[in-house]
C-alpha cells in the first residue's frame, strides 16, 4: 500500500523527476481525489506504469497485473478505480461483479490485448483439440473466457508447469512465449490460422504473433551502447522484450520482480528496460541508488491515465466497465486459477 505524502515529502521524493510547478498543480488534484475516495468508499489501484505524480499520491495499492488482480479479488470497497489500461479494469470487474469499476480513460487500450480475438482462440482450439490454453492476463475479457487459465509474466512458467499436459497453447505475446519456452525447455511453433493440419511437428508450445509496442522496441544494440558508456551498469529487462534482449540483460522479470531485485541488490547503477514511468517510480522509491535515465519509451495507453481524468472518473462515476455475464463467468474461472497459483507456483 502506498503512502499519501504531504507536498514537501512529495517534492523531495520526485525531485528531478517532476518539475515543482507541475507537481504543485498535481498535488492539489490528488488531494481532491483522496477526499472523494473517502466519501465514496472507493479503492484506487495503480499499475507500476503510472506517471510518478499519480503513482506516488493517490493509489491505495500499486503493483503489477498479478498483484492488483489479487487485491481486486478481495477488496471491500464499493467502487474500484483502476489506474491502468482497459484489460486490467475488466479483470477487476470479472472478479468483482457486484462492484462498480471505473477506468479514468476509455482510450487506455493495449496493443498486445488488441492483437488477438476470441474468434482467433476458438479457431486455434479447433486446430489443436484438447490442448490447454494459457492466456496472458494482458488480454480482453472475451479472450480470457476462451482460456483454461490466465498467467502474468511473473507466474507464466509456474502456470504452464501446473498443467497436466505436455503441450500448451500460449497466447498472445510472442516474446514472452519464446522466453518461457526457453526457460522450460519446450519447443515452440507459431502457426498461422489458415494453415492445414499441424501434423507431427514436434512442438510443445503453440504461440501467437502478438507484441507489446513498448517492449518490442528495445534492442541488443541499445544494451551494447549503454554498456560501452557505463560498463558497470546492471540491466534489467521485462519478459515482453525479445529473447535476445533478455539474454543480453543481467536480470529479467516482471515489474514487481525488477523492483525487488533493485531493493535487494547493490549495484553502481541500474537501467530498467521497460515502460519509462516505472523507471521514474523506482528511482523515486530508492533515492540512495543510481539509475540511468536513458529511457524514451512511454506507453501511449498508460499515458492516457492522468490525475485529471481520475478526478473526473470519481466525480462523475465514469467510465463504468461492464462485462457480459456469460463471458465474465468463464473468464473468472481462468483468472481464479491464475491467482491460486500465485507468482511462484505456490497455491494459496
Amino acid at each position: 500500500m502506498t503512502t499519501h505524502p504531504n507536498f514537501d515529502q512529495l517534492k523531495d521524493r520526485l525531485a528531478g523527476i517532476v518539475p515543482e510547478f507541475e507537481l504543485e498543480a498535481k498535488f492539489e488534484i490528488a488531494q481532491e481525489i483522496l477526499e472523494l475516495k473517502r466519501e465514496k468508499n472507493a479503492v484506487i489501484l495503480g499499475h507500476n506504469y503510472m506517471e510518478p505524480a499519480l503513482f506516488h499520491t493517490i493509489p491505495d495499492h500499486v503493483g503489477d497485473s498479478l498483484e492488483l488482480s489479487r487485491v481486486a479479488a478481495r477488496t471491500d470497497a464499493e467502487i474500484i478505480v483502476f489506474c491502468g489500461v482497459r484489460f486490467m479494469a475488466e479483470t477487476a470487474k470479472i472478479l468483482n461483479p457486484g462492484k462498480t469499476v471505473l477506468l479514468p480513460s476509455t482510450k487506455a487500450g493495449c496493443s498486445l490485448a488488441a492483437s488477438i480475438t476470441a474468434e482467433d482462440v476458438r479457431r486455434l482450439k479447433e486446430r489443436f483439440p484438447g490442448v490447454p490454453v494459457v492466456t496472458y492476463v494482458n488480454t480482453y475479457a472475451d479472450v480470457k473466457a476462451e482460456s483454461d487459465v490466465c498467467c502474468t509474466s511473473s507466474n507464466a512458467v509456474a502456470v504452464i508447469e501446473s498443467l497436466d499436459s505436455d503441450t500448451v497453447i500460449f497466447l498472445p505475446d510472442e516474446y514472452l512465449a519464446r522466453n518461457v519456452a526457453r526457460e522450460t525447455g519446450k519447443r515452440i511453433i507459431f502457426p498461422t490460422l489458415d494453415e492445414g493440419a499441424p501434423g507431427e511437428l514436434g512442438y510443445e508450445m503453440i504461440g501467437w504473433h502478438g507484441r507489446c509496442e513498448v517492449h518490442e522496441r528495445y534492442t541488443v544494440q541499445d544494451i551494447e551502447d549503454v554498456r560501452r558508456m557505463f560498463p558497470d551498469v546492471v540491466i534489467l529487462s521485462h519478459p515482453e522484450c525479445s529473447p535476445e534482449v533478455v539474454e543480453a540483460s543481467d536480470f529479467a522479470g516482471s515489474t514487481t520482480a525488477m523492483i525487488r531485485y533493485v531493493e535487494k541488490t547493490s549495484a553502481p547503477r541500474y537501467l530498467l528496460l521497460t515502460e519509462c514511468s516505472m523507471g521514474d517510480n523506482v528511482m523515486a522509491a530508492y533515492p540512495d541508488k543510481e539509475f540511468l535515465r536513458l529511457c524514451t519509451v512511454r506507453c501511449p495507453h498508460m499515458n492516457r491515465i492522468t490525475l485529471e481524468d481520475t478526478l473526473s472518473a470519481l466525480k462523475l462515476g465514469r467510465h463504468v466497465i461492464e462485462v457480459p455475464e456469460d463471458v465474465r463467468v468463464r473468464a473468472a474461472t481462468a483468472l481464479e486459477r491464475m491467482i491460486a497459483i500465485g507468482p511462484g507456483g505456490k497455491r494459496d
